[in-house]
């Protein structure tokens, strides 16, 4: 029978050798099947059900990273061992993974939107035939109006946006086409830059002036739109493209929209991903309430400064 340090050496020589991990990967591996090594009383390699059940009553306490984390190292060291027939079995693909805390979007408050477009607004007020102006306003006004993707938006036909029509049917995330609206102002401003786009472009944001080749990169749109936000003000660690496109969704919510609409608008085959949210919105209320309602500190204290 296989010691676990034994078992153990053979499976991180296997992560090295066979898979190339990095170091840093094959310390991580290994410290935590000793960890589970001698919570086992050093039997991991031929621990059981009941003893991965027990292990992971020891990792409920963990963050759910690190349980999930320990909790992979193990199942993958136990399906080595039954590869490499040093067991018969692999009841490792029982262990449950804990799913990790799905992080909140970050998004943008609807007067950094507006500061954003003020902004916007004053340098074409201040250049109105800038074609470089009037394509980062055609960017902006598509992304927090439409909800786009970064992909799907440097990716838009030429013809895309047509004068009255309020929406556009593009091809997005696993090839199915959905339709998005495009506001009057969405509208007019890519009407705008595509006054300014070759005849010839496929795309209505070709990479280069006489619009052959490709189109423009999500690495320049984050640039362009990191640019604007400094002009304005705003941090530019606190926006991205991804950041527009969270504000579209969480300001429809906050306005009343139904989150079956904001599905359908964001292209989500599951109304999961989109429930996110709806916990954005709620945070939002929460400190509305904490801000404005008779019981809170700030508005008490200032009603008792009155009197």
């Amino acid at each position: 029978m296989i010691t676990d340090r034994a078992a153990i050496a053979l499976f991180l020589d296997h992560l090295a050798s066979e898979r190339g991990a990095a170091k840093n990967t094959l310390l991580a591996y290994g410290r935590d099947l000793d960890q589970a090594s001698g919570w086992l009383g050093g039997a991991l390699a031929m621990a059981d059900a009941a003893a991965l059940a027990r292990l992971a009553r020891h990792w409920a306490p963990l963050a759910r990273a690190s349980a999930a984390r320990k909790a992979s190292a193990v199942r993958q060291f136990l399906a080595f061992l039954q590869r490499d027939g040093l067991r018969s079995d692999d009841p490792g693909r029982d262990l449950a993974l804990p799913q990790a805390a799905r992080p909140l979007p970050k998004t943008l408050a609807a007067g950094d939107v507006e500061r954003l477009f003020a902004t916007l607004a004053e340098r074409l007020a201040a250049a109105p035939d800038d074609p470089a102006l009037l394509r980062l306003s055609a960017l902006v006004e598509l992304l927090y109006g439409s909800g786009l993707r970064a992909s799907e938006l440097v990716a838009l036909p030429r013809g895309c946006v047509r004068a009255g029509r309020g929406h556009m049917v593009i091809l997005g995330k696993g090839n199915k086409e959905r339709l998005v609206p495009v506001s009057r102002r969405a509208e007019a401003a890519a009407l705008a830059w595509a006054a300014h786009v070759p005849a010839e472009s496929r795309y209505l944001f070709p990479a280069g002036a006489n619009g052959s080749g490709g189109h423009l990169s999500r690495l320049r749109l984050w640039q362009l739109l990191k640019a604007l936000a400094a002009d304005a003000g705003i941090p530019p660690a606190r926006i991205s493209p991804h950041v527009l496109r969270h504000a579209f969704a969480t300001h429809l919510l906050e306005g009343g929209a139904d989150l079956r609409v904001v599905q359908m608008l964001l292209g989500h085959a599951d109304i999961a991903t989109t429930q996110i949210y709806t916990h954005v919105a709620a945070a939002a209320l929460v400190e509305l309430v904490n801000r404005r309602h008779p019981l809170a500190d700030g508005v008490a204290k200032r009603r008792e400064s009155a009197q």
